[in-house]
């Protein structure tokens, strides 16, 4: 996606701030004398960048251009996956804002705050507070969609989880078997080595559990932005996590690597390197 900043060359300050770098979220906004739904746990976030605009919109990620002129702006192009969410009254957030963004032609700043406006609509953000980017490692992350090609679907069963730790082993569960294994990583590639899975998965479950093994065998690339990591393998497979706030698996760490010893399994000592850290969305199910 490309960004066009019309730039005047007679204007050496731009008197209605920079809005971008910078994450906003949506405090309060109308559209149509009405108001747009603010639902807790469902965020509206927005970002302006040299790739172009994006965030969450309560339910879906989206994405699209922009334009800025001064204190004029306009969105265009927005496209976004296409999960459903429950309640409606998160689709109809997400519903009401996206319409109100499109018709957005100008923006002013304050001290923390960003508000955009058009005809019959002003939407109010405030700016987040950057968020470090997640280790690789020593985290806990937990499974939030699979993806197929262009389409993402959602998670189901139990909480599926990954935890890469330092000495190159790794633990994890596909929401129905509990995974074990070995990794190396190259660069942002990641290969996985003695992956073991136990445990047995109802019906409505192999899929997902397939989906999830295959792309940690057959290996993948790793990017991180925040507190979301994207694993991409072949096919146009891949994963999406997010990181949790919770205590790695001693036990379970522990217990595993004996299980992987005694069967011989384990090819010591792995190799480790740092990773690259940039996000693509391009893995989700996009629509206009």
């Amino acid at each position: 996606m490309l960004i066009t900043l019309l730039a005047a060359c007679a204007e050496p300050t731009d008197p209605a701030g920079d809005p971008t770098g910078v994450v906003w979220e949506l405090q309060s906004g109308t559209l149509d004398d009405g108001p747009v739904p603010i639902v807790e746990g469902h965020p509206i976030t927005l970002s302006l960048t040299e790739d172009g605009t994006g965030g969450t919109s309560a339910c879906n990620r989206y994405s699209g251009e922009y334009v800025i002129s001064g204190d004029r702006i306009g969105f265009s192009d927005l496209i976004h996956t296409e999960m459903g969410c429950i309640p409606v009254e998160i689709m109809d957030s997400e519903r009401i804002f996206l319409e109100g963004l499109t018709r957005v032609d100008r923006f002013s700043m304050g001290e923390g705050d960003l508000r955009l406006r058009g005809e019959g609509v002003e939407l109010v953000f405030v700016a987040l507070p950057p968020v470090p980017d997640a280790r690789l490692t020593a985290t806990v992350w937990v499974l939030d969609g699979l993806v197929q090609g262009d389409s993402v679907s959602s998670v189901s069963g139990d909480r599926a989880t990954l935890e890469l730790f330092s000495d190159g082993s790794l633990l994890g569960s596909t929401g129905c078997r509990s995974l074990s294994g070995n990794y190396v990583v190259t660069g942002t590639a990641v290969s996985v080595s003695g992956l073991e899975a136990e445990g047995s998965c109802p019906s409505d479950l192999t899929d997902q559990d397939a989906l999830v093994v295959t792309v940690l065998s057959d290996g993948f690339t790793v990017e991180i932005q925040g507190k979301t990591l994207t694993l991409t393998s072949t096919g146009g497979m891949g994963l999406l996590y997010l990181a949790a706030d919770l205590p790695l698996s001693p036990l379970l760490k522990v217990s595993a690597m004996v299980q992987r010893t005694v069967s011989e399994r384990t090819t010591w000592p792995p190799k480790q390197m740092s990773l690259g850290r940039t996000w693509s969305p391009r893995a989700s199910r996009w629509r206009r």
